[in-house]
């Protein structure tokens, strides 16, 4: 159940940091409102992820990895931000330190 909130969290948080890019400055109502409704469920879908005991290094790297990959894909695939290779080995470092994060916590 823990890693299923946090897909919701993470969810939740990739939806709401899209939108504040939609939102253009805020001053453009329905991403506006993703925004705020987004970051609230994200982080009461993170607090009750901790609560439910899984440890606040795992899901904060899960989350941090999982959100700065799938933000970058969205700008790349649908906002037409430019991409080069430097920034996918960032990427792959990214979740290459998450990866080692969650092996060191597995023992």
């Amino acid at each position: 159940m823990p890693y299923l909130l946090l897909a919701l969290a993470i969810a939740a948080e990739v939806s709401a940091t899209v939108s504040l890019k939609l939102s253009d400055g805020f001053s453009k109502l329905v991403p506006s409102i993703v925004v705020v409704a987004g970051y609230g469920v994200a982080f009461v879908a993170l607090a009750a992820v901790l609560k439910a005991g899984l440890p606040v290094g795992v899901a904060y790297a899960l989350w941090a990895a999982i959100g700065v990959a799938a933000v970058a894909l969205i700008g790349v695939l649908f906002l037409k931000e430019p991409i080069n290779l430097t920034m996918i080995g960032g990427l792959v470092l990214v979740i290459a330190g998450v990866t080692l994060i969650e092996l060191g916590a597995a023992k």
